[in-house]
């Protein structure tokens, strides 16, 4: 049986040297058999084959402008319902005035996601991308997850298509990863029934894509997936990624266990956090990068992910998101200046290039 499996990782290892792809078959294999150390030498390989020895990151601030959310995701310790303790919803006003505050701190990006709230309609997030695209001309709007724009568009009685466009022209730049969860279908019955499927959040990025609106696209692992459904999850990805080459990113999400129903599992080891962005990386071939999220993972984790594959550290955040806070990441107030990124991707020896969403170069440190 050794044997037989030095075989089949020598056959991946080849297949990477020679720029080949994987199959799923092999993703598998190497979920199950392949060691630490193996997969940090072949994911750098395939990292180095991307973006060389530059690691990127950028100026970027959260906006979640609710957490009532009409869904009841067992994993999600964000969501509330109306007049739940610890329920928020933040009136235009409101976000107009964060906007503002950071108009002179050099951030380049806004990233939009919240609860899906029942009440609020394509019209409503159409005129808030009007009011702050006419506050800040220059700042690149990545906002509302596949998930918040089915409803939206099924509220609003419009299609995928029309309703893309409609907030593309409103001041849209690109649509963030978050609600892939895990597409297995059986598998999303038990951990997030009642929201947007597997199908339905593909075909919504697919849709974004063929319209000229790039997006990113996230895992969440760790709950009570195994690894056939973590690889299925990555061929589907990549499969679309094959037909439009809209996607960005890859962000594997690590479930954290805190004030959730699925809390009792616990949570996944730091070395399959290293696995699985590894074999993230060598899978997804047709990705550009693969990002580690920090305020999930911690800045320590974050670090060490740049041996595995890893390219991209999202960015400053300045303490504006509560999602993984309030699933208990280690980072309770997430911020990071410029200099502290500049510090981490340096210390493993490479170079840290500050971006924009787009993945233009801005400066190199």
């Amino acid at each position: 049986m050794i044997g037989v499996q030095d075989n089949h990782l020598k056959k991946i290892e080849k297949s990477v040297a020679e720029g080949n792809r994987i199959e799923p078959d092999d993703g598998l294999y190497l979920y199950e058999f392949a060691g630490l150390g193996y997969l940090s030498r072949l994911s750098c390989q395939v990292k180095e084959r991307k973006s060389g020895k530059s690691v990127y990151f950028n100026r970027n601030f959260h906006i979640e402008p609710t957490n009532i959310c009409i869904h009841n995701c067992r994993f999600c310790s964000y969501s509330r319902k109306f007049n739940q303790p610890g329920s928020w919803e933040m009136s235009l006003d409101d976000i107009l005035l964060e906007i503002n505050q950071f108009k002179d701190l050099s951030a380049t990006e806004v990233h939009i996601v919240g609860g899906v709230h029942p009440h609020r309609t394509l019209d409503y997030y159409e005129n808030m991308l009007r009011q702050i695209r006419k506050l800040n001309p220059t700042l690149f709007i990545k906002a509302f997850t596949a998930v918040e724009l089915d409803f939206m568009f099924r509220k609003s009685q419009v299609s995928v298509e029309e309703g893309l466009i409609r907030l593309k022209s409103a001041g849209l730049d690109s649509i963030p990863g978050g609600g892939a969860e895990i597409f297995d279908e059986e598998l999303r019955k038990t951990i997030c029934p009642d929201k947007t499927d597997s199908v339905t959040w593909l075909a919504i990025h697919e849709s974004a894509h063929r319209i000229g609106i790039p997006t990113n696209a996230t895992m969440l692992y760790g709950h009570l997936e195994n690894y056939v459904q973590r690889i299925d999850h990555l061929n589907r990805l990549r499969q679309l990624q094959d037909r439009t080459g809209g996607f960005q990113v890859f962000i594997p999400l690590k479930y954290r266990k805190a004030n959730n129903s699925l809390g009792v599992i616990g949570e996944v080891s730091t070395i399959e956090d290293l696995r699985n962005y590894a074999i993230s990386r060598i899978f997804l071939d047709n990705f550009p990068h693969l990002k580690a999220y920090w305020p999930m993972i911690g800045k320590e984790i974050a670090g060490l992910s740049l041996s595995f594959g890893v390219d991209d550290l999202d960015g400053t955040i300045e303490d504006t998101t509560r999602i993984y806070s309030m699933a208990g990441a280690e980072d309770q107030n997430p911020a990071m200046t410029t200099e502290g990124l500049v510090s981490l991707i340096r210390s493993s020896g490479l170079e840290p290039v500050e971006r924009d969403t787009l993945y233009n170069t801005l400066k190199i440190y």
